[in-house]
């Protein structure tokens, strides 16, 4: 029986999907995948952005396998990819399920099969809980378990998972902040009165404590230990409590792509509680890395006997103007590219006769609209005509660029083209 993925396949190729071979319109992206064309002659233009094969695999499975090591269900956060492709992948590997910021990428999960969810927000919004509610009645199976941080919040969720008729309590966790970040209660005292509201409902049900340490204004490993102390220390005085009477399990998550290695020192010394602890970790952005930011703050950096990562994205570009000594112009800019934590890299150069050069000596100076400014020395700067291929940081901001992007093996094979939903 064909599933949505499936279905994937059977999309038809048009003026959506920029960068692929004009000459593919009308076909599907099956067929097209099918063909397995050559990156540089079979057709695609410029600007194309491309996910390695290999390296995408990698990242995929080196993170899943730390999970493992460290007995940590592993629920990947799906805002980074909005990929259901790549959702499947996490999940035969071993993933737990999948983490989403807002009910749209849930409905996006949900409508590719993903049976559990953990939404990382608190949802107030009544169609939202009453489109829950719904998933919750159509399918025994089907598990969500969203964050709470106000009482005020807790109310309107009552209200309208009442109104909605949900026919089974919906799983929550508090959500610890910090001061100065973003959402979360800021102190215990705060965490035991959202707690005692959601006591006071009959549509959620508490299932634990969860929060984000990469919100802690100038993170470091002493103030992530520190919060991730507290997080800890919260879960536990809520069991002592009493508080996660009728759950099948204690929920603790935390962690991004940037502290997971402390994230699982933390929780690898929880005691004993009353019931078995799942220990939720959400890192996203380590399934594309980058040339950038996690480049630069991955954990494997500190404990590089744990693994590595590799960045599996390329934005492959053309040279259009060298209107200057030393500038060359290619055809990307702000519409393709991530520029919130870092401008592009220039990584390597392929020039029309196939010839592959290093990127060293280059530089992306700034961007514009649909350009960006390379420059170097004036024997350095590739011609126009020239490929030019950009690594990117910050994968969230990337990914939602491209509606459809081609998987590339080695050797310039396209193998696949990845759906995104933004």
């Amino acid at each position: 029986m064909a599933t949505p993925l499936d279905a994937l396949a059977d999309e038809i190729v048009d003026h959506r999907f920029k960068g692929l071979p004009p000459d593919a319109a009308g076909r599907a992206v099956g067929v097209l995948a099918a063909e397995r064309r050559d990156l540089w002659t079979g057709g695609f233009t410029t600007p194309v952005l491309t996910l390695a094969a290999e390296a995408l695999e990698h990242n995929l499975a080196a993170v899943q396998s730390f999970a493992d090591r460290h007995g940590l269900a592993l629920a990947p956060h799906g805002k980074t990819t909005m990929a259901p492709q790549l959702f499947q992948r996490q999940l035969d590997l071993g993933a737990w399920g999948i983490t989403v910021a807002v009910p749209h990428q849930a409905r996006v999960a949900r409508a590719f099969g993903v049976e559990r969810i953990f939404l990382a927000n608190e949802v107030v919004d009544a169609p939202a809980l009453a489109w829950l509610a719904g998933e919750l009645a159509a399918d025994p199976a089907f598990r969500c378990v969203t964050y709470v941080d106000s009482v005020a919040g807790v109310a309107l969720m009552d209200e309208a998972l009442r109104a909605a008729g949900a026919p089974r309590p919906l799983e929550v966790v508090v959500e610890l902040g910090v001061s100065g970040g973003r959402s979360g209660v800021r102190d215990e005292a705060g965490a035991a009165a959202v707690a005692d509201a959601v006591a006071g409902t009959g549509t959620l049900r508490l299932a634990g404590v969860a929060g984000y340490e990469g919100e802690i204004p100038g993170a470091d490993a002493a103030s992530v230990r520190a919060w991730l102390a507290r997080l800890s220390g919260l879960a536990v005085a809520f069991d002592r409590a009493g508080r996660f009477a009728g759950a099948s399990e204690i929920v603790v998550s935390a962690g991004g792509s940037a502290w997971f290695d402390v994230v699982a020192e933390a929780f690898g010394a929880l005691p004993e509680l009353s019931l078995p602890v799942c220990r939720l970790l959400r890192s996203g952005a380590y399934v594309s890395h980058d040339h950038g930011r996690y480049r630069e703050v991955t954990p494997f950096n500190r404990v590089p006997e744990e693994g590595s990562l590799r960045p599996a994205f390329r934005l492959w570009t053309q040279v259009v103007s060298r209107p200057e000594l030393g500038l060359a112009l290619v055809n990307a800019g702000k519409r393709d590219v991530s520029y919130d934590l870092g401008a592009p890299e220039v990584v390597e150069v392929r020039d029309r006769a196939g010839r592959v050069r290093g990127g060293g000596g280059l530089a992306v100076a700034r961007l514009a609209d649909q350009h960006a400014f390379v420059t170097g020395a004036a024997d350095e700067v590739p011609a126009v005509g020239d490929w030019v291929s950009l690594g990117l940081s910050h994968p969230c901001t990337v990914f939602e660029k491209w509606p459809l992007i081609p998987r590339v093996a080695g050797d310039g094979t396209v193998t696949d083209y990845i759906r995104t939903f933004f």
